[in-house]
């Protein structure tokens, strides 16, 4: 696992899209782990949603409907609209 800095990721973000093995990232300045990033196994498609909306999607959307779809979700959850 490589360990990094988080102004090393935001100085070179392409870190993350060449991932071969899992990155921790670590906050130096209040010497804390923040994440744990792995690599996708599947290269074609880098979107992903995490936590209670990722199941809600199917495969083979696009990032647009997926990212509109999880927003509305959210929304209507948060302040009680209809869908």
């Amino acid at each position: 696992m490589t360990t990094i800095s988080i102004a090393q990721l935001q100085k070179n973000i392409s870190i993350i899209t060449n991932a071969n093995e899992p990155i921790e990232l670590v906050d130096k300045r209040k010497n804390k782990k923040v994440a744990i990033i792995y690599p996708l196994k599947e290269r074609g498609s880098i979107t992903r949603l995490a936590g209670k909306y990722s199941k809600k999607t199917k495969r083979g959307i696009s990032y647009k409907e997926a990212r509109e779809k999880a927003l509305s979700k959210a929304w209507s959850e948060k302040y009680g609209l209809s869908d």
